[in-house]
């Protein structure tokens, strides 16, 4: 009986490792995809390249702008026209499952402070399928030394 139990152990570690080893590759996976749909909407604003990231939706949680993938194409092309000039600089990403957490810089027009902002994604097989974000100006002083990021 205690070769079984001991058995039984090793067989649980073993397939715990497992998981947890397919768990690390899948939120490494989803972090490249999500670093890569952001370069290619964000920065390189080519709704195109960026669309192939997308899930069968898009469900957009931040008020201010269009739900969909269609609202995201309007994105893309708001920022080409009036920010052709935009730069999102990743300093941070997180996974946790299906959801990616990105820290980012956003710099709408050269020279100025710009945002920090938190996105998260959810991913479903391997596809962008909901985004929610916080945005917070980056003050010309701080209360702390610490930095934003």
């Amino acid at each position: 009986m205690r070769f079984v139990s001991i058995g039984l152990a090793c067989v649980s570690i073993f397939l715990t490792g497992a998981a947890l080893a397919a768990d690390t590759s899948n939120q490494e996976a989803n972090k490249k995809v999500v670093v890569e749909f952001y370069d290619k909407g964000l920065n390189q604003k080519d709704f195109e390249a960026a669309s192939k990231y997308f899930g069968p939706r898009y469900v957009q949680h931040n008020p201010n702008a269009a739900d969909g993938i269609e609202g995201f194409k309007g994105f893309i092309g708001f920022l080409r026209e009036k920010f052709p000039d935009s730069h999102s600089e990743i300093k941070q990403v997180f996974a946790d499952g299906d959801y990616v957490i990105l820290h980012v810089h956003a710099v709408r027009e050269k020279g100025t402070r710009g945002n920090a902002i938190i996105d998260i994604f959810k991913l479903e097989n391997g596809k962008i399928v909901e985004h929610w974000d916080a945005v917070q100006p980056i003050p010309e002083k701080s209360a702390n030394t610490n930095g934003m990021f």
